[in-house]
């Protein structure tokens, strides 16, 4: 037997000596040529990320994909980058300047992003290293990030060519607000989430009355303050003489009016609603239907402004005010009761804050009229042009273009693509590429405008804006377009687009998968990619979802070094059929570092054999090799079409039993047995 072979498999070892063997020979290396192309682009993770299960998972199936791929002979490509993640980047480096005693607030925009560079180049390609270690097979020389200059550049010229098609637009509108990052957040960045509260009922007394009220009943009593109307249905026998009359607003005396209208339920609460225009989007409706005051009394971060006009509360966080004008309310008399209440609160998805309707101005895309222009974005889904895997997925995809809203775009920070719109002292503004374009294009718009002192727009662009471009400017789509298309002069927009495959999780259907196929229409003319792969979840065994705050997820980096990548690969594998949920657990993993023992200690076997030719052998030993050789041919080529049928349907799990059952029962177990020779015998060739 060779020496070179260990008797126990060291997976660091090998896997380290052939991941180096693999870049150093530019394996994974893709250029354009005459083969059939397959790409994979790859859910750029955030720079501010770190491997977590779902990654293992997700980045595991694209690499058995492209690998087989591969070994079909077409040119594969794994594009590998990472996104710049505005919200949470920007958190960091916050926090980080935070620790040196250094406010964002004190630097000018210019210094701060010296300082979020700076942070990013130092610790946005940790999760990229860590999917090497993975053993992915990506051409690493294609590295994309969404903020390099090619990447921004796409991002301005695709938000000029909407906002001249007119389906980008800017307006005051309410929105979802993050007062803990300051910035608005698109409906799909808030995670609604069970608590419980106390719903309070607190009684407004009629103008000039010591004993008759309405009650209303509510779970934010500090928004009180903000109250414009009362209102009940016009249909409410309880409350129809009541209509027209004022109460006062406690604490402040604010008369407002008891109006009616049908959006109120008579049967749910105490069948009177407060309406806050400023803090409500229901409320808002209704302010604008009966042109209500609007009263925001929350500034950016949360806390109560000079028109809460109670000394008490302004200048104190929400939360805080909430706490003490309840036991206010009590003292003076406007409580009727208290119960415990549970129900579901907005947070954000990046910062974990409570969401704040707030009205602000915003830009916005015009989604309802961008499914109209691209009306393929439903029927190339809906007709498996683009396949979904799992296909009920296609059900959940229909009902959210059914129902589409238009999309936020906007963000209030400083980290990532500046809106490309410039504004004069009276907030006239022009969308352009520069400043100087600027300056052009505002004397044509404007001829008889006294200045040209034109300042640009603060916000960024929502980081999606720049990922849903992705399947195109990872090949630099965007550097020429003509008539608002892609141009195909770009050799690798032609070769590659497009994609093949995209491995995705569920819950980003709406912010990347969707988007993305509408940029593939609107820029391309056709679809991104061929496939979706939805997958699951990685639960614990209690079904809990894997999370370091449940202290329920392994570190992957930990059980690599453990099992090795190939092992946690397996156990990832074994159970993660396409859009369920995986029950992940640690023994599968130590059955994928047993499989790859097992693979292992074969190679030994038949390595350490002595080979010799038939001429050598009787003819009774050659019939009976031919007999389990045979009988062994007869199981790969079953074995194979059963795995090429389960390639075709994305049954990647069951793929993987197949070959675990072939290698380890059919080979290991049984064609081994039968063609060992005696031991210290030879063996024919």
């Amino acid at each position: 037997m060779s020496t070179e072979i260990t008797k126990i498999y060291a997976p660091q070892q090998i896997e380290d000596k052939w991941y180096s063997y693999w870049l150093t020979n530019k394996l994974f290396k893709s250029t354009p040529d005459e083969r059939e192309p397959f790409t994979i682009v790859i859910p750029p993770p955030n720079v501010t990320g770190v491997l977590h299960m779902g990654h293992m998972l997700n980045n595991t199936i694209q690499d058995v994909l492209v690998r087989k791929a591969r070994m079909q002979g077409k040119n594969a490509l794994w594009v590998a980058g990472t996104d710049h993640a505005s919200i949470a980047t920007e958190a960091k480096v916050v926090q980080m300047l935070r620790e040196k005693g250094i406010k964002k607030s004190d630097l000018s925009r210019d210094e701060f992003l010296k300082y979020a560079w700076e942070w990013k180049e130092k610790y946005g390609g940790i999760i990229l290293k860590q999917l090497e270690k993975l053993g992915a097979s990506c051409d690493w020389d294609r590295t994309r990030f969404t903020m390099e200059p090619k990447m921004s550049e796409a991002v301005i010229n695709t938000f000029i060519d909407l906002y001249n098609k007119g389906l980008i637009y800017r307006e005051l509108r309410m929105v979802n607000w993050d007062p803990q990052g300051k910035t608005a957040l698109s409906d799909e960045e808030v995670i609604f989430k069970d608590v419980q509260s106390k719903l309070y009922f607190i009684k407004y007394f009629l103008v000039d009355s010591k004993d008759e009220y309405v009650t209303i009943a509510t779970t934010r009593p500090e928004t009180i303050l903000a109250d414009a109307a009362i209102c009940v249905n016009p249909n409410d026998e309880r409350f129809k003489h009541l209509v027209g009359k004022q109460v006062l607003v406690p604490f402040i005396n604010r008369p407002i009016t008891i109006i009616a209208d049908e959006y109120v339920d008579m049967e749910f609460g105490t069948g009177c609603l407060k309406v806050t225009p400023a803090h409500d989007k229901n409320d808002y409706e209704l302010g604008k239907k009966y042109n209500l005051e609007v009263i925001d009394i929350l500034n950016e971060e949360g806390f109560l402004n000079e028109k809460a006009i109670d000394p008490r509360y302004i200048g104190k966080d929400r939360f805080a005010v909430r706490r003490e004008i309840a036991v206010h309310l009590e003292e003076a008399g406007h409580i009727l009761k208290i119960d415990e209440y549970k129900n579901q609160v907005g947070t954000s998805e990046r910062t974990g804050a409570v969401i704040e309707p707030r009205l602000t101005l915003q830009w916005w895309v015009d989604m309802k009229k961008f499914v109209a222009k691209n009306p393929q974005v439903l029927d190339a889904v809906m007709n498996d042009e683009i396949k979904f895997h799992p296909a009920n997925m296609k059900n959940t995809y229909k009902h959210w273009i059914d129902n589409i809203k238009d999309w936020c775009i906007s963000r209030q920070l400083w980290w990532g693509q500046r809106i490309p719109a410039w504004y004069d002292e009276d907030g006239n503004f022009v969308v352009a590429k520069t400043h100087h374009e600027a300056i052009a294009q505002y004397k044509l718009q404007f001829p008889n405008a006294n200045t040209l002192q034109l300042k640009q727009d603060d916000d960024v662009v929502d980081t999606w804006f720049s990922s849903w471009l992705w399947p195109i400017s990872v090949f630099d789509g965007f550097e020429k377009m003509d008539n608002g298309k892609v141009s195909k002069e770009n050799a690798d927009i032609k070769y590659y687009y497009p994609t093949n495959d995209l491995v995705t999780a569920p819950e980003i259907m709406f912010f990347w998968v969707a988007r993305m196929i509408m940029a593939g229409y609107e820029w391309m003319g056709e679809k991104p990619f061929k496939n979706v792969y939805y997958t699951g979840i990685v639960r614990d065994k209690q079904r809990r979802k894997m999370s370091k705050s449940l202290g329920n997820s392994p570190d992957p980096l930990d059980l690599i070094a453990q099992h090795g990548a190939d092992g946690v690969r397996m156990g990832m594998l074994l159970s993660s059929p396409a859009g369920n949920d995986i029950l992940f657990d640690e023994s599968q993993v130590e059955q994928g570092r047993n499989f790859a023992n097992k693979i292992w200690n074969a190679f030994r076997l038949v390595k350490g054999l002595e080979v010799k030719p038939d001429a050598e052998f009787d003819a009774e030993i050659l019939e009976s090799n031919k007999i389990s050789a045979d009988w062994f041919n007869g199981k790969l080529n079953d074995a194979y079409a059963e795995i090429s049928e389960k390639y075709t349907d994305y049954k990647l799990s069951e793929v993987l039993m197949s070959m675990y059952k072939l290698i380890w029962d059919d080979y290991c177990a049984w064609y081994l047995e039968m063609s060992k020779p005696e031991y210290g015998k030879p063996i024919n060739e």
